[in-house]
């Protein structure tokens, strides 16, 4: 790279007194982001600027969409993409991907046993009516066997980072957890835009997602299958992570299917329609929910799922990722009994810990929650996607009287959590080079072992203050580096 007279991009820069993920802690210096930071500098900023509109045009003509649902509309745009990398140290992710490991572990173990013996609910580690009321638990999944023991072969777990910069986990997204191909379409929008800056710097790679993901699928086919079918059923055009189907579709080199293409006949086995007949089929990624996947056994009216498919699935002749009623194991106040799941079932301390969590169906919890509302994050336990949260430090009067209301009214639908300082990471913003709040999303893909796609989904709030990340509530994404 040449020498650029352009005054360093990061003079000037300040964290605001929060973790950074790329200069540490305030009265730090983290100096495996050096060398990057020293070609930043050299870049410039107007080069930045450059260099992201280029990028941002890419995305555009890439179809790199998500849609946002309004109350009369749907509107395809852009995941906003910021250009300055998020950086992971190899120390780092080394205890990210051990406790990743660790947490798919226990909610596997978990969801075998609700859905089998029931021990942990017997043994009174967790409350039998948190998971057998809960919309989420499948009473059609009972005794269901499933390959490997794996329910969740495809898992999200966002994390974030304290002021000291300790890992938290903030919640589990074990359903149809989304975002990955932003991660490795980010990637490659960075080894266009920035070879310059990424050249020689040991990065580890995240290209070969689809080929471990199809690999993990293969592994869950039926019994006797050598050279299974593994088939991705999407919902259709109109689903808002439509091009995430279609990016993963083609990089495992497997049909996207419709619930219309695919017919389970008499005898309980799952067919694909194709010009040449019908096709066997093995293996059904689904991003379609629980209650849209078979009008047989759930909504009656779904026109998205396929009838007969639990049959099939109950008898063993095709695998589900992820499996059926997953959603019991990822909700908010399940979670808050993770650290006790882990150590029920793994005998260990959990290498990743929870952010401090009052669970309002219990008295203590409600009364602890509404004693404290202006310092608390309230959070409905079945939402996602940013909505529905009370941030206290940050809401009005009258957003903190709403908030008591519906805690009074409906306790067992909340959570609330002490706010973290989330981290930051510099952001080029209009006025240059400003910190931003980020999370990440690593996401593991398991068949007979786990494996996590280094790095994940930064995301991060471009709004100052900000703590929501959220796609849906105006966040953006952040290519993530974990070095070798």
């Amino acid at each position: 790279m040449e020498a650029s007279s352009a005054p360093d991009v990061l003079a000037g820069y300040e964290s605001g007194g929060f973790f950074c993920e790329m200069t540490g802690k305030p009265d730090e210096d983290a100096g495996f982001t050096r060398a990057i930071r020293e070609r930043l500098a050299e870049l410039g900023l107007e080069e930045l600027r450059s260099r992201a509109g280029d990028a941002e045009l890419e995305l555009y003509n890439f179809g790199i969409t998500f849609t946002v649902y309004t109350q009369k509309e749907a509107i395809d745009r852009i995941l906003p993409f910021d250009v300055i990398p998020r950086v992971i140290s190899s120390a780092d992710w080394q205890t990210l991907e051990n406790g990743v490991i660790q947490r798919v572990a226990a909610l596997n173990l978990f969801l075998h046993d609700v859905y089998h013996e029931q021990k942990i609910l017997t043994d009174g580690v967790v409350p039998p009516e948190l998971v057998l009321g809960n919309k989420n638990y499948r009473p059609e999944m009972r005794d269901v066997e499933v390959a490997l023991g794996t329910y969740v072969h495809i898992n999200g777990t966002d994390l974030v980072r304290d002021d000291d910069g300790n890992w938290l986990v903030l919640e589990d997204n074990s359903r149809t957890p989304s975002g990955v191909s932003y991660v490795v379409e980010n990637r490659h929008l960075m080894q266009r835009a920035f070879p310059d800056l990424m050249a020689d710097i040991g990065i580890r790679p995240v290209s070969n997602y689809g080929q471990k993901l199809h690999e993990a699928l293969a592994e869950v086919a039926p019994d006797g299958v050598t050279s299974p079918q593994v088939v991705l059923l999407s919902p259709g055009t109109y689903n808002s992570a439509y091009f995430e189907h279609i990016f993963l579709a083609r990089e495992m080199g497997v049909p996207l299917v419709e619930g219309r293409d695919l017919v389970v006949p008499e005898d309980d086995r799952v067919y694909m329609r194709t010009i040449g007949g019908l096709e066997p089929v093995h293996v059904i990624y689904r991003r379609i929910n629980d209650d849209f996947l078979d009008p047989e056994v759930f909504n009656p009216d779904s026109m998205l799922g396929v009838a007969g498919l639990m049959r099939a699935y109950r008898k063993g002749n095709v695998a589900l990722a992820n499996a059926v009623g997953t959603g019991v194991a990822d909700d908010k106040a399940v979670y808050a009994y993770m650290p006790r799941i882990i150590q029920y079932y793994l005998d260990q301390a959990p290498i990743l810990s929870n952010v401090e969590t009052h669970i309002c169906r219990e008295p203590e919890g409600l009364r602890y929650t509404l004693d404290h509302l202006s310092e608390l994050v309230v959070k409905p336990v079945g939402e996602a996607g940013g909505y529905g949260i009370t941030v206290g430090p940050r809401a009005s009067a009258e957003e903190l009287e709403a908030c008591r209301a519906h805690l009074k009214e409906d306790p067992s639908n909340y959570i609330s959590q002490p706010m973290i300082n989330l981290s930051v990471s510099p952001t080029l913003v209009r006025e240059g080079i400003q910190p931003r709040h980020v999370d990440l999303r690593p996401f593991a893909v398991t068949g007979k072992s786990t494996w996590v796609l280094p790095g994940g989904l930064s995301r991060v709030a471009l709004t100052k203050g900000s703590i929501i990340v959220n796609s849906s509530q105006g966040g953006g994404s952040k290519d993530t580096w974990v070095l070798e």
